[in-house]
């Protein structure tokens, strides 16, 4: 008998009932890729949140018109928790409030420590210098000197470790003019993006 040269194509066909577990089984593996996915992805987001990056709401008019109230944010807590990054002049941080820990502030740092500070009539300065503050609308511009001296010009050095800040709506901020400065290991975040509302999308200054 000659032999064919061709290759046995025969095929086994398995049992109806492994055939029917084949969708099953498939279906339970792609599951479980997804879910897989889903909690590292979760990981990941919770990682950012708690290490990097966290969504605060902003609540008060104090912030105008930088940020309006309601408006959300993200806020920078790596750079200042592990050190990569100095507080500067004109940052807007998050801070826990000096006379309650339970409560949180944000506001725009004005002074350093070791600068001496002093407003005449709303103008602030700056180790002498009087500071242009282009973020401060002029409908939010108020009068007031601090500290309220009995001679015409008065100013406070600001001590290791503590920060001058304001509000950039200066007619209605509760801030350092009223209960002093600001201690560095108060302050946690640094105000990055807005996020909502949609038109106010974008980096933060």
């Amino acid at each position: 008998m000659q032999e064919s040269d061709s290759p046995d194509t025969t095929l086994v066909e398995p049992p109806p009932e492994e055939r029917a577990d084949r969708p099953l089984r498939r279906g339970l593996r792609t599951i479980l890729i997804w879910m897989r996915d889903l909690a590292f992805s979760v990981a990941i987001a919770a990682g950012l949140i708690v290490f990097i990056y966290q969504p605060v709401k902003v609540e008060g008019t104090s912030m105008t018109p930088a940020l309006q109230d309601q408006e959300r944010i993200f806020i920078n807590k790596f750079t200042y928790r592990f050190g990569l990054g100095d507080i500067r002049r004109g940052d807007t941080v998050v801070f826990r409030f000096p006379l309650d820990s339970a409560k949180s502030y944000i506001k725009r740092v004005i002074g350093l420590p070791g600068d001496r500070v002093g407003i005449v009539d709303g103008q602030v300065y700056v180790n002498g210098r009087a500071l242009v503050e282009d973020y401060v609308a002029p409908s939010d511009r108020d009068r007031v000197s601090w500290p309220s001296p009995p001679e015409p010009f008065a100013e406070r050095t600001i001590p290791d470790g503590q920060y001058f800040v304001l509000g950039d709506n200066r007619i209605f901020s509760s801030d350092s003019r009223t209960w002093g400065f600001v201690p560095r290991g108060n302050i946690y975040g640094k105000a990055v993006f807005a996020y909502w509302p949609l038109d106010q999308l974008g980096r933060l200054k």
